[in-house]
């Protein structure tokens, strides 16, 4: 069974509709951990076919960057002695090459860029400030991996009161089984599942509507 048929079946166990549409003037982007040591051979954690990720990231940000969207990059950035350490490999060193965005989608003038030291982009940074000083209360949230920094910063968003949007074809999770089950408590608990397609149809709509 796929994830949308899983949704699908289990939607009616939300107490509102999924959002169709969003203000670009309060919405932001939000890109997590599209780092050279995910993606890129020599990398130290290399996500199996994550590559797939850049083309409809280069389209999203193109769209999102004309619409006015704020675009933040929420990158893991780590000192040799970080705890996670204990947990994990050690990977995205600060100042290292491997914590660097990948050159497929580069940071541009005005893009925000969050350094992270845990999963989530919002604990213990500066995240929920900056964006309730720009009035934001929608959230897009993609990058990797869906089921550790994706869903952590989804939660997170989602306590503190922002809605959230995740487009499935823009995270990619450890497992094809982890991709799904993530999904699937997202968008029954903490937002809204979507995909790029409706994304870019709701920006299309605003710019014909908006004065």
């Amino acid at each position: 069974m796929t994830a949308r048929n899983t949704f699908s079946e289990k939607q009616s166990e939300k107490q509102r509709d999924k959002i169709t549409d969003f203000n670009p003037a309060t919405t932001a982007l939000l890109v997590v951990d599209m780092l050279k040591d995910f993606f890129d051979q020599g990398g130290a954690m290399v996500l199996e076919g994550g590559k797939a990720l850049y083309a409809p990231h280069q389209k999203l940000l193109a769209a999102a960057r004309a619409a006015g969207m704020p675009v933040f990059w929420l990158n893991q950035s780590l000192p040799p002695d970080d705890s996670l350490f204990e947990m994990r490999k050690v990977h995205c060193l600060a100042g290292s090459w491997g914590a660097e965005v990948v050159d497929e989608l580069p940071v541009e003038e005005g893009d925000i860029v969050i350094p992270k030291r845990r999963y989530s982009g919002f604990f213990q940074t500066s995240l929920d400030l900056t964006l309730r000083e720009r009035g934001i209360d929608t959230v897009i949230v993609t990058g990797v991996v869906t089921n550790i920094c994706v869903r952590s910063t989804v939660h997170d968003a989602f306590f503190l009161r922002y809605q959230v949007l995740v487009p499935e074809d823009l995270v990619m999770a450890t497992s094809p089984q982890a991709q799904a089950v993530t999904l699937y408590d997202i968008d029954t608990h903490y937002g809204d599942v979507t995909n790029l397609e409706n994304v870019l149809a709701a920006l299309q709509r605003r710019q014909k509507t908006d004065p």
